[in-house]
């Protein structure tokens, strides 16, 4: 009897690339989400900060008080320092509502703090493909890019970022940090 090894790793990169792309589709926005993006995008610098609070108030709301509580006991951890603590809250609440991304996006938050970088790609991911939008999942995405040394691909999220919310203060710091090592200038 013959076994084949199957390296899957390149079918599960085409995958999650598939389910990147389709992610308009797939994670389509409500129409409040829509214009709370759009009045962030031309919002003046001084009501920034609001707009950008409104957009992240909507995007945490999962539609149940149960998965909303999961979520908030979850944050509680991770502002103490918890992180497998909040590990497990944002891993309960993404098994119970796997089409919230939000709760992905603090759970690669969670893995990110914890040193967890392949579970934080992950997650970042599969918060994408729900909310193509969000561009916190975007910014922490090029974080991890940037630290494991792709620096032009960080570039161009930190880019990305800064199309849905202009006033992104960590996304232009990145991108002015990487413009003066010579990475991601525009010619």
């Amino acid at each position: 009897m013959v076994r084949y090894i199957v390296n899957l790793k390149h079918t599960v990169t085409a995958l999650g690339c598939a389910v990147l792309l389709c992610g308009p589709a797939y994670g389509q926005q409500s129409p409040k989400i829509a214009e709370l993006l759009e009045a962030l995008r031309t919002a003046p610098m001084d009501q920034a900060q609001s707009a950008e609070r409104n957009v992240q108030r909507e995007w945490s709301k999962s539609g149940s008080a149960a998965m909303d509580l999961l979520l908030k006991r979850g944050r509680d951890a991770m502002a103490v320092g918890e992180y497998s603590v909040a590990i497990d809250h944002l891993t309960a609440l993404t098994d119970h509502a796997p089409d919230f991304a939000e709760g992905f996006h603090a759970r690669a938050t969670a893995y990110y703090r914890a040193d967890l970088y392949g579970p934080a790609i992950a997650d970042l991911e599969t918060a994408l493909a729900l909310n193509p939008d969000n561009f916190n999942a975007i910014f922490g995405l090029g974080v991890l890019l940037e630290e494991l040394g792709d620096s032009r691909r960080a570039a161009e999220l930190y880019r990305r970022v800064l199309a849905l919310n202009p006033h992104h203060q960590n996304a232009d710091k990145a991108l002015e940090q990487l413009k003066s090592e010579g990475i991601g200038r525009t010619l």
